[in-house]
């Protein structure tokens, strides 16, 4: 269970964003629906994420966050000498929403759908 206690903490204070960015970019990429975000390559690299918080609302048990994440990607390929894709990172981009319980801050986080 995901737990955003440093960003409930931070809740109502000018902080809240900046304390909440930094705990989701801590989260690693098994925490985070990144594979499923995809658009570019096949798998998503271990590599360090850009957080950009893209809306804010409280509702009544939860508040909860529409952020959008930068991140790379992996094309998996055979990476042989002649192969014309020698780079093999890519950027992506996918939103997701997070919704924090405003008790427990226990936080579930999916790929955002439009």
């Amino acid at each position: 269970m995901i737990r955003l206690n440093n960003s409930l903490n931070a809740w109502g204070t000018p902080d809240f964003e900046a304390v909440l960015k930094q705990e989701i970019a801590q989260l690693g990429a098994d925490q985070l629906p990144l594979q499923q975000g995809l658009s570019t390559g096949n798998y998503a690299a271990n590599a360090p994420i850009t957080v950009m918080i893209n809306s804010v609302a409280e509702a009544k048990d939860v508040i909860r966050v529409k952020a959008g994440i930068f991140y790379q990607s992996v094309l998996g390929g055979c990476s042989c000498a002649d192969d014309p894709t020698p780079t093999s990172e890519n950027n992506e981009y996918c939103e997701v929403q997070l919704d924090i319980d405003k008790t427990t801050a226990a936080t579930t986080i999916a790929l955002a759908v439009e």
